[in-house]
């Protein structure tokens, strides 16, 4: 088994139940849940929006590859109601590289691997730059090494605030 660390979020709908949702098919389709962090709530990162997020980052244990679990997330992802195209011509309409949406779920790391592909790329590429990511990750994991920065996950944290 391996281990990944994932982070579920979401701004539309009843994000505390949503991620309630995701958290058990996580459980039930990718692995055993090791620990799990608190849900948090920020305001949206990377665009405007009136509804603000909740994020809960996840350990696990997992069989799945990086690319399985990758395509496991995702066919999550659509069972609880993602609507990509529709986030599509939001992005379209407003100029924005991000949208509302009612779930998301990024793989922020799996083991100590480094993955860059255009499909994939961990460690997610953007968790130095997001306290709404850094937060839950510190709660649960602050002694974790990012592979490629080589700091960690509670350094990243002090270092933003």
């Amino acid at each position: 088994m391996a281990k990944a660390i994932i982070i579920t979020g979401g701004n539309v709908g009843d994000v505390k139940d949503t991620l309630r949702r995701a958290q058990q098919e996580i459980n039930k389709q990718l692995g055993i849940i090791l620990r799990c962090s608190h849900s948090y709530e920020s305001k949206a990162w990377g665009f405007t929006s009136s509804e603000n997020f909740y994020n809960q980052a996840i350990i696990l244990d997992t069989d799945f590859s990086p690319e399985e679990l990758l395509d496991k997330v995702l066919d999550i992802e659509k069972q609880l109601g993602r609507d990509r195209e529709e986030e599509a011509r939001i992005k379209a309409q407003t100029g924005e590289r991000f949208a509302p949406r009612k779930i998301d779920i990024d793989i922020l790391f799996y083991e100590d691997e480094i993955i860059d592909t255009p499909r994939l790329q961990i460690p997610h590429p953007l968790i130095q730059d997001r306290d709404f990511v850094l937060r839950p990750l510190n709660e649960i994991a602050p002694e974790k090494i990012h592979p490629v920065l080589r700091k960690t996950i509670h350094t990243l944290f002090e270092e933003m605030e």
